[in-house]
Order: C-alpha cells, then sequence, then structure tokens
C-alpha cells in the first residue's frame, strides 16, 4: 500500500490518498511512516511542477491534501502538550511559492511543542522584518527551493542583521542570541555560508531535532 499510497499523492487523488492513510492508521501503521510516504509524493509533485507538468493550483491542491492528512497523523500522534519550547518566525521567501516542504515543516514544529508564526509564501522581506520585530522568535526558519530563493534569503539575513533584530557573525562564524535555519531539497553547506545561515536541514524531523539542540531541548 505505500507505494499505492505515494503514487496517488503524486498524482492529487485526494479522496484516494486520504482513505489510504486512514486505512494503515486503522491498520495500526507507524503514522511516521504515513509522514515518509507523504514527504515522497509531495517531492514527485514537486519534481512535476519543476518540469511544467503542474502548475500552481496544483500546488495549492497538494497543500490542501497535506493538512487533511496531516490533521490525520496529528490524531495519532502524541503531540508535546508540555511548555512551549519555543517561537519559530516560518516562510517561503520571496520569489519562491513552493509551501509543500514548509507546510511539512509547520507541522513537524508544531506537534514537537513549538509555537510557529507561519508567514506563507514568496513572502517579502520586510513582513520577515516586522514578523520578527513583533514576536520575538528563538529561531527563523528560511525555506525555499528554487535556486532563486538563495539570494532572496541572503538579503532577508541582511535585513534583519541591519534592523538589529538578529547579532552578525563574530569571527568564528557565529551568532548569539536568534538563529537563522534555511531548508530546502537544494540547500547545502555552501549555501548556508552564501545566506549567512547558522544551520540548515533538507527534512522537516532534522529541523526540529536542529531546533531542539540550539535550545537545549536535545
Amino acid at each position: 500500500m505505500s507505494e499505492e499510497f505515494v503514487q496517488a499523492l503524486a498524482d492529487l487523488e485526494e479522496e484516494r490518498a486520504i482513505e489510504m492513510a486512514n486505512d494503515r492508521l486503522d491498520a495500526g501503521e507507524d503514522p511516521m511512516d504515513v509522514l515518509d510516504d507523504l514527504k515522497k509524493g509531495m517531492a514527485i509533485v514537486g519534481d512535476r511542477y519543476d518540469a511544467e507538468e503542474y502548475f500552481i493550483p496544483d500546488l495549492m491542491y497538494a497543500g490542501d491534501i497535506i493538512d487533511q492528512i496531516s490533521d490525520l497523523l496529528v490524531d495519532e500522534m502524541d503531540a508535546d502538550e508540555s511548555e512551549t519550547l519555543g517561537t519559530i518566525v516560518l516562510g517561503t521567501v520571496k520569489d519562491d511559492i513552493h509551501d509543500i516542504g514548509k507546510d511539512l515543516v509547520f507541522f513537524m514544529f508544531d506537534l514537537n511543542g513549538f509555537e510557529v508564526i507561519d508567514l506563507g509564501v514568496d513572502v517579502p522581506i520586510e513582513n520577515f522584518v516586522e514578523a520578527v520585530e513583533e514576536n520575538d522568535p528563538d529561531i527563523i526558519a528560511l525555506s525555499g527551493f528554487l535556486t532563486a530563493a538563495f539570494d532572496s534569503m541572503k538579503e532577508t539575513v541582511e535585513a534583519l542583521e541591519e534592523a538589529g533584530l538578529v547579532e552578525e557573525f563574530d569571527e568564528d562564524g557565529l551568532r548569539d542570541g536568534t538563529k537563522i535555519m534555511i531548508g530546502g531539497g537544494q540547500i547545502t553547506d555552501d549555501v548556508r555560508n552564501y545566506v549567512r545561515a547558522d544551520g540548515y536541514e533538507t527534512d522537516a524531523p532534522s529541523g526540529v531535532r536542529l531546533a531542539k539542540e540550539w535550545l537545549g531541548e536535545a
């Protein structure tokens, strides 16, 4: 059923995918296995968008499927209901409209006890600055799938530094206070250095682990 579920997701067969997710959970399957397949299916959706087989309405439809299946998973997983671990401002940077990865990141952070302020996609730099100023987050998470997003990430970090909302790197390449995390399928350590982020991850569970390490909750 795993491969069929991934294919249903990739083909945006909403009713079939949700029914299969329900059946797998009712059969006692580990929700994390269903989440892994959700990521695989949505990765295919992203590939089809890049190949111009899918378009923006298809991505929005995929996001709706993610939301519905995520709700099912939350019901089966033990959400952390203890004191909030920290606050995260999250968004896909300007000139990038991909929301699939960001939505999975939101789901995992929320499930693990973080308060997440989700700014959406194609977020202007000034919106990040305003959100950070208003919410004083522990972590700023910048998402981007396209290589064009790297410049937007860099410009966003520069604007936050200029506004005095995050510290600049010291001579050792370290930053005190609020941390900046970047994520996306094509992110590498070279991109992290270019953007001047504190860290990067290419999947949602790893992003949660890194955030917990930064906040001493690992």
